[in-house]
């Protein structure tokens, strides 16, 4: 389970995101660090008996770095605010439509997936598909349990109609979205209680079949 302490230590290292404190710290760093990856790893064993091609993936792949890309932002934090992992095949850099678990006090930890930044010929798969086959995703994120979970769709829409397609198409809203993506927040009292790690395998069970039509469609077709 996660600790307290690890949301404590993200806490303090949002009102301290400097190096010295860091370096100062970085004992409870390692500790927080060590209790995340813990959990991660049982997250990850719970999703291979779902997931064939997790088999191999080994949790220190799925484990995200702390430190900030700073190169191109204004932004000099150096650290983020938060730990994450994302659990796809190989690891965290799969290229496909992964889980993603990201640990954050304040209420702002929560599991996510689905279409993100998704190429141009991608992006073309996607409408086609759902211009010939709208059923097919609707049947999955329009579900009364996956819509109980997951709230609301979450992606960038485009103002207009995307080019080749008439304003009236019954699933013109859908063909709309430049990204679709789902996630579930969690409070604190959520994280750090004893079936946590249960209640992120429940999401990622009722994400699976979403996670599946993207990957299917972009990468397996």
């Amino acid at each position: 389970m996660i600790d307290p302490n690890t949301l404590h230590f993200l806490e303090d290292l949002a009102k301290n995101n400097e190096k010295e404190w860091f370096h100062e710290n970085r004992g409870r760093y390692e500790e927080a660090r060590a209790n995340f990856i813990d959990f991660s790893s049982e997250v990850l064993e719970q999703l291979k008996t779902i997931q064939d091609d997790l088999l191999n993936t080994e949790i220190k792949k799925c484990i995200l770095r702390i430190n900030r890309d700073i190169r191109f932002t204004k932004d000099k934090r150096p650290y983020k605010n938060y730990f994450g992992a994302g659990f796809g095949p190989g690891g965290s850099s799969s290229g496909r439509s992964d889980f993603y678990l990201q640990i954050e006090p304040g209420g702002k930890s929560f599991l996510g997936g689905g279409m993100w930044s998704p190429s141009p010929e991608n992006m073309a798969k996607w409408r086609q598909e759902i211009d010939y086959n709208p059923d097919a995703l609707k049947s999955i994120i329009y579900a009364p349990e996956f819509k109980n979970y997951f709230k609301e769709i979450a992606g960038q829409q485009l103002k207009t109609k995307p080019k080749g397609y008439e304003i009236d198409h019954p699933e013109i809203d859908l063909l709309k979205y430049k990204e679709l993506f789902f996630y579930r927040y969690y409070s604190d009292e959520e994280v750090c209680s004893e079936n946590f790690s249960d209640e992120i395998f429940k999401a990622c069970k009722l994400m699976k079949p979403y996670q599946d039509y993207v990957n299917e469609l972009f990468f397996d077709s």
